[in-house]
């Protein structure tokens, strides 16, 4: 075996492994914008609450605190991103 198949051989067993955590890394970032836009489209959207609540309650019994909720338990890969980079201390500094 040659030395040039030998570090091919390596460099895709360990690049195998990095496609999805690279995946997950972003898919967990689009979690907090996307329950974001879903708030704003179910409070100002056009009826699209109503399946999940009675026609005239109010805009916080619905799905919009639901989407609120969510958008903030999903913030933690944009802390963490921003903690890594350093503007988190720049901005409390």
């Amino acid at each position: 075996m040659s030395v040039s198949s030998e570090i091919g051989e390596r460099g895709d067993r360990t690049a195998a492994p990095a496609l999805p955590v690279i995946a997950g890394r972003l898919l967990a970032l689009a979690a907090a914008p996307s329950f974001a836009l879903m708030t704003v489209l179910s409070a100002y959207g056009s009826a699209g609450d109503m399946i999940c609540s009675t026609q005239d309650s109010s805009m916080l019994g619905g799905m919009v605190p639901m989407y609120v909720l969510m958008t903030f338990f999903h913030c933690g890969p944009w802390l963490r991103l921003l903690a890594r980079d350093g503007n988190g201390a720049r901005m409390l500094g």
